[in-house]
């Protein structure tokens, strides 16, 4: 197999230049990511730990084997609303229990006791998403109030997906864990509730569809937590508790026994291939991280620096030049690369549809890396059928069935973001460098196209066209587009399942891809009519 090159110059401007943009970038992420580690607040942490709780990251280190690794998603959820603590409330991540990959979610009780907002919807719904699609068995670490009131109006409908899933998978015989720490109401108790197994901790575990004030303004009864809900109580009358743990550090070892108890066997292929590290540096990606939005980077430099050896075995590397296809390997996983060097014009769509087919048809996952302004545009191209072979790799990508993962390293703009395989079309995991920009087009090309729109009305009516608020208009659309495009508030929004440092992106693929190789990896040859 062919060995990647280098075209990087380090003691170039550039270089400098682009490395400096990703680190002042990886800065604000670092900052952001210190107020979700926060937790609520140090007054928040010390009331918590004075009762003898651990905090739900001790909780995951001590679920976790030990020195694993743990691939938290959604990290910065709820990053876009200013007046919300970003993290959504709670954790999702993938790491494994007793050598088994599990997903874990896990209320944040620091955070206004757990209870949930419209992004904790989201990125528990997101959680089980990846169980489901990835065969991961889910481990929830519930300490809930369950929704929070003033928000009720906005997670009211998708909230109750959370127990559809929780429903869902165990019918697809993927077991779901609860191991319950503290008051848990309402929504919260519906977590153990639709588990298949339960672990209460003794004194602490409370868990009812009311709480005692609800329960005296419906019905004038005067009861306690214990009595009401109490983990004894769960384990001796009602049956809801299967285990009574008798401190946190307890349940933990027996959510661990339960799973080490399951059996449970990954049904996609281990690694075959050398996972031998690659030729270049992986220090360099911060320097493959292009500063400008507009300007693509060479593809290959990225990859060169991601897969095993720095191996890739190119398919028609002369024809449609500005999208690299080929064969590779990430940690020992086998893997079909389609990488965008630039914008795809038919060449491009046509390659990338037959590379698709043939990774069905070899059974071998994707990887998309994204790094594309869009399809081309113009009268030549419209004329040489650009919208009918665009339409062939959407619709290779659409119903191709080996797993796809998906990396945004530059620019992802109109529909070249659906031909990469973007967030519409159900990639497995999508994770973005901190220089990612997402938007039907950029800001300066909608602005522009706005300003041409609006001159064409004048002229039509023959009133005279302001250019000084023209000016102003194009500047305030640019910005507009530019915050609304930035990483940071896509990922707030869960378009991604995670920022990630470019010097991280080998190990962050590397667990995904183990993780997507839980279940099954098949292709398929059942693809729509391409219009030819």
């Amino acid at each position: 197999m062919a060995v990647l090159t280098s075209t990087l110059e380090p003691a170039s401007d550039r270089f400098r230049i682009d490395r400096s943009a990703a680190l002042a970038a990886l800065a604000d992420l670092e900052a952001l990511a210190a107020r979700v580690l926060n937790a609520g607040g140090e007054r928040a942490v010390a009331k918590h730990r004075s009762r003898g709780s651990l905090l739900a990251r001790e909780r995951i280190d001590l679920l976790l084997d030990q020195d694993a690794p743990f691939l938290e998603l959604s990290m910065f959820a709820g990053a876009h609303e200013p007046d919300e603590q970003p993290g959504g409330r709670l954790i999702t991540g993938i790491g494994p229990v007793c050598g088994v990959e599990c997903v874990i979610i896990a209320n944040e009780p620091t955070v206004k006791g757990g209870s949930l907002n419209p992004s904790s919807v989201a990125r528990q719904l997101r959680a089980l998403d990846i169980a489901e699609h990835n065969r991961l068995p889910v481990i929830s670490l519930v300490q809930s109030g369950g929704a929070d009131l003033p928000r009720q109006e906005e997670i009211f409908v998708n909230g109750g997906r959370t127990f559809r899933e929780l429903t869902r998978l165990s019918a697809a015989g993927i077991p779901t864990i609860a191991l319950v720490f503290g008051s848990s109401t309402a929504g919260g108790a519906y977590m153990p509730g639709m588990s298949e197994y339960t672990v209460f901790v003794k004194e602490q575990a409370a868990v009812y569809l009311g709480g005692p004030p609800l329960v005296k303004m419906a019905t004038g009864e005067d009861v306690d937590d214990e009595s009401l809900g109490g983990a004894e109580m769960h384990a001796r009358e009602s049956g809801l508790a299967d285990y009574l743990a008798v401190d946190e550090r307890d349940a933990l070892r027996i959510g661990r026994q339960i799973v080490a108890d399951l059996g449970w066997r990954k049904q996609g292929p281990g690694p075959s291939l050398p996972a031998d590290e690659p030729l270049f540096p992986t220090e360099e990606l911060l320097s493959c991280a292009a500063s400008e939005a507009r300007r693509s980077v060479e593809v290959r430099d990225v990859l060169a620096r991601v897969l095993d050896g720095s191996r890739l075995d190119e398919f028609k590397p002369l024809y449609g030049t500005q999208l690299v296809c080929g064969w590779g390997s990430l940690h020992g996983f086998p893997v079909g690369v389609l990488a965008n060097n630039g914008i795809l014009f038919s060449e491009e769509s046509q390659k990338g549809a037959h590379f698709i087919q043939l990774a069905n048809a070899r059974n071998i996952p994707l990887l998309f890396v994204q790094n594309i302004t869009g399809f081309m545009v113009g009268s030549a191209v419209e004329r040489g059928g650009i919208i009918k072979d665009g339409a062939k790799l959407i619709n290779a990508v659409s119903n191709s069935a080996v797993p796809h993962l998906t990396l945004m390293v530059g620019a992802s703009y109109g529909a070249g973001n659906y031909g990469m395989s973007g967030r519409a079309f159900d990639p497995r995991f999508v994770f973005t460098w901190p220089n990612h920009r997402i938007a039907v087009m950029g800001g300066t090309q909608l602005a522009g196209v706005m300003s041409i729109i609006r001159r064409a009305a004048a002229e039509r009516s023959a009133n005279p066209y302001d250019e000084a608020t023209d000016a102003a208009v194009r500047a305030e659309t640019e910005a507009m587009i530019e915050a609304q495009s930035s990483a940071l508030n896509a990922t707030g929004h869960l378009w991604d399942d995670g920022v990630i440092d470019p010097r991280h992106t080998r190990a962050v693929l590397g667990l995904a891809l183990s993780a997507v190789h839980s279940g099954p990896v098949e292709g398929t040859t059942r693809f729509a009519p391409f219009r030819m």
